[in-house]
């Protein structure tokens, strides 16, 4: 008797956006095919619809392959151009109800709220309306742009049945899962709101139900890069081991790109190391002109996936200053994880949002949209620590990091559904 297949599907703008949650992806699809699931499906957006949208995106050849047994679905639009964005909408959630009522037991879960979340509900209530669906269960991950952007915007905007809508469109999956606890405590203080407005009582289900699923990430990828590697990648790119302080996120005003190139060009540190920028975004050519003339500071927009963490563990520190902005809030900080697992320098960050969370006590952290205070923590990482110094923080960071490692992110994600390998 052949085994019963089991699916898992993650609605997610995977790669190659960059952007936490096609990291997070990647790595539960990976965990999958270790844990019993023998048909694992990303199922995303085609690549012009994302090129269009205007998202910072990797160079496709910078993209590392999936495992075999892992499906990447970009499904073509449905309808013509008088529904513009819900031909995109419809690809994905008739792909999904066909997922879902071919009788293979699915596990399916949503990356952002709007818009996969809501074709995920979608597709389960038309599965379940046709008499299938009934062996899907579904998972819903919430990150703080999802009520920056959505609940509170349209709070404010006077739009309040927008924000009812989204937080009813949550609460309606089998599981409902922020990526920390300052998600967590996001979403139920906006429910809070919604409540207040619409006589509704989203609070009171959102504190009850909501639980934490920190980011998986693929440790093994980072931990004890090849020196020989790193020297390798270095010198292509024209850089010296501990001379250089890295910026490695997108190049936005919410990660605090603005403050790090003021507070570097203050720093007494710039005599010693230059400053590499390194990643694609919205303000990027704004940053190319804040930085204009300055020879110190390196601009790389072509960082692929193997080399971020030898470029992580070559650096004399690493600085990702977040900051709160209208549009977006730092809901945890997987570049950092990443930074403390590769070694190098120490980190220097914020307290900004779930910052704390990804970093324990094993960083350097300063006040958010303070460059004076910036350039303070450069010079201490850069020219005020000694090499033992340096190497115990190097360590803790490393051990507090593991505790994000994808498989056991995984297992506490997918609880029952899961099956050990072996």
């Amino acid at each position: 008797m052949s085994q019963r297949i089991r699916r898992l599907v993650i609605v997610v703008r995977a790669d190659p956006v960059i952007c936490g949650h096609s990291g997070e992806a990647r790595n539960l699809a990976e965990v999958a095919l270790t844990r019993g699931f023998d048909d694992v499906r990303l199922l995303t957006w085609p690549l012009p619809a994302l090129q269009a949208a205007g998202l910072p995106l990797k160079p496709l050849d910078s993209i590392l392959p999936y495992s075999a047994g892992i499906t990447v679905e970009r499904p073509e639009p449905v309808g013509d151009y008088r529904v513009p964005d819900g031909r995109y909408t419809l690809g994905l959630t008739s792909r999904l109800y066909e997922l879902f009522t071919d009788g293979v037991p699915t596990v399916c879960i949503s990356m952002y709220l709007t818009p996969h979340a809501n074709v995920t509900v979608e597709a389960l209530r038309g599965a379940r309306a046709s008499g299938s669906g009934f062996d899907v269960t579904t998972i819903a991950k919430a990150v703080g742009s999802d009520i920056t952007n959505i609940v509170r915007t349209s709070i404010d905007q006077g739009r309040p049945g927008a924000a009812a809508f989204l937080l009813a469109t949550f609460l309606a999956n089998d599981r409902c899962v922020a990526v920390s606890h300052y998600t967590r405590d996001l979403i139920v203080e906006s429910a809070h709101r919604v409540d207040r407005i619409c006589g509704t009582r989203f609070a009171e289900e959102c504190a009850a139900r909501v639980t934490i699923s920190y980011p998986p990430i693929d440790t093994g990828a980072y931990l004890d890069p090849d020196p020989v590697r790193v020297d390798e990648a270095l010198r292509r790119r024209g850089l010296e081991r501990d001379g250089y302080l890295l910026f490695l996120s997108r190049v936005t005003l919410a990660k605090g790109i603005d403050d790090l190139i003021a507070a570097y060009r203050a720093s007494a540190g710039r005599e010693r190391v230059r400053l590499v920028v390194a990643g694609t975004g919205p303000e990027l050519d704004q940053m190319r002109a804040l930085a204009a003339g300055d020879e110190r500071i390196v601009f790389l927009t072509d960082v692929g996936d193997e080399e971020k963490p030898l470029l992580m563990n070559g650096c004399a520190a690493f600085a990702l200053p977040s900051k709160p902005r209208p549009e977006f809030v730092e809901t945890f900080g997987i570049a950092l994880v990443e930074k403390m697992l590769a070694g190098g320098g120490p980190v220097i960050t914020t307290t900004t949002g779930g910052i704390p969370e990804s970093v324990g006590d094993t960083a350097i952290e300063v006040a958010a949209g303070e460059p004076a205070g910036l350039a303070a923590a450069i010079d201490h990482a850069v020219l005020g620590m000694t090499a033992d110094e340096r190497r115990t923080a190097s360590r803790r960071a490393r051990e507090y990091a593991l505790r994000f490692d994808r498989v056991a992110v995984f297992d506490g994600l997918i609880e029952d559904h899961a099956v050990p390998a072996g």
